[in-house]
């Protein structure tokens, strides 16, 4: 159950090789805003089930004190990751709370879901092997897990942005698929709710 979870939020993300093109020319495209907020798009296949289950929703990524990803539809559910737990709500009653202490490849995985969200490819070369390109100031890469921990979870991921990440897209190792697209960016202070902010 509890692998399921943290796969679950997870699901809160053929190019040619990096080659010639370093980490560094990608980390040099990307923002890195304090506070990075916007719209998600989800799309997850289950393996064995025909339909794949869409969610929408606002996330906001905040440096230095973790995730807040709400999903608004087709049901509201809000869940907080930091580096040391993870809690979800539906409403005001909490419904998942995991501790790093009693859960310990949660650390791992959240460090892993704050890199994507931020895009911070230089925290994700010390987990995965790293394969990309860069063009005109856009990028994509593609992520093989090297971590054994890792990869009873995660398959491949694949990422493309420019200033921010737009797509993710991740294949567990158990079937399922996560695609999810980010739009409406906004950065700084401003760009979370009040509401937002107090969760953190």
């Amino acid at each position: 159950m509890k692998r399921r979870t943290l796969a679950g939020c997870l699901s809160l993300i053929a190019w040619p090789l990096l080659g010639a093109v370093p980490v560094a020319d990608i980390q040099a495209i990307l923002a890195k805003p304090k506070v990075l907020c916007g719209r998600f798009d989800q799309t997850k296949q289950l393996a064995g089930l025909k339909n794949p289950l869409r969610s929408s929703g606002r996330f906001c990524v905040v440096a230095d004190k973790g995730v807040l990803w709400r999903s608004l539809q087709p049901f509201a559910n809000t869940l907080r990751l930091t580096r040391d737990e993870i809690v979800q709500w539906q409403g005001e009653r909490v419904t998942l709370r995991l501790n790093a202490q009693q859960e310990p490849t949660l650390r791992l995985i959240n460090s892993i879901l704050f890199a994507l969200l931020a895009g911070d490819l230089g925290q994700l070369e010390k987990h995965f092997d790293v394969d990309g390109v860069v063009r005109e100031g856009t990028w994509s890469v593609k992520l093989k897990a090297r971590d054994s921990g890792v990869a009873k979870v995660i398959g491949a991921i694949a990422l493309e942005g420019g200033a921010y990440v737009k797509n993710i897209a991740i294949d567990e190792a158990n079937g399922d698929r996560t695609r999810i697209n980010f739009s409406a960016i906004q950065t700084g202070d401003h760009a979370m709710s009040s509401d937002e902010a107090a969760l953190f």
